[in-house]
């Protein structure tokens, strides 16, 4: 569960960083996808939620963005939100403060946008600090594990089932590593989220 759904005392750690969104008088959830665009599942992670008539949120990877810059358009175009996922996938813990806020920095000038994500959703308390002067930090309230090895398509979904509510953040991922698990569980889980009367919508930028 430390995964899939962060406890209170990790949120507490964070307070500058978003990690679900009510709306008044509304039950809602938001799709998230990480670590996209990529021409292998992108495009058709973006044909299904037209088919389900559902807006979500990519956060970008910078350099995928630089490689597949058609793809990125056609999230705008499609009327998704986006946001900045680094240029290069680093995570906070690994690598200097400089570098880490470079490198970001580096992705905004290709995405250009107010969203923040860390990638594996880890990042330094300073680091925060810094990055909440200039972007909002959206973390997660549900990580679904379509990227692990260990998951199927059937427990991707099952957490979806089980840790989703109202105002809840859903993490998917548009890569390689999850395309299995996720051409099974995303569809499954769109329809069971609309069945449960959640509106699935964008992030606001």
């Amino acid at each position: 569960m430390f995964i899939e759904q962060p406890p209170l005392l990790y949120r507490i750690l964070f307070p500058e960083a978003i990690w679900r969104i009510k709306r008044r008088k509304r039950k809602v959830v938001y799709l998230t996808f990480d670590d996209g665009p990529i021409p292998e599942v992108t495009p058709w992670v973006l044909d299904l939620l037209d088919f389900y008539g559902v807006k979500a949120t990519f956060f970008l990877v910078g350099d995928n963005v630089a490689k597949s810059p058609q793809l990125f358009e056609e999230i705008k175009r499609r009327g998704h939100a986006w946001g900045n996922h680094t240029m290069n996938h680093l995570q906070g813990f690994k690598v200097t403060s400089r570098r880490y806020l470079r490198n970001i920095h580096k992705a905004h000038e290709l995405i250009d946008s107010t969203l923040y994500r860390p990638p594996h959703g880890i990042m330094r308390w300073g680091q925060a600090a810094v990055i909440k002067d200039h972007f909002n930090i959206v973390m997660y309230d549900l990580v679904t594990r379509d990227y692990s090895k260990k998951m199927t398509g059937e427990k991707v979904l099952k957490n979806v089932k089980r840790y989703a509510r109202n105002g809840s953040i859903i993490v998917f991922h548009d890569s390689l590593k999850a395309e299995a698990n996720l051409r099974y569980a995303l569809p499954r889980a769109i329809e069971w989220l609309q069945q449960q009367g959640y509106e699935l919508l964008p992030i606001d930028q």
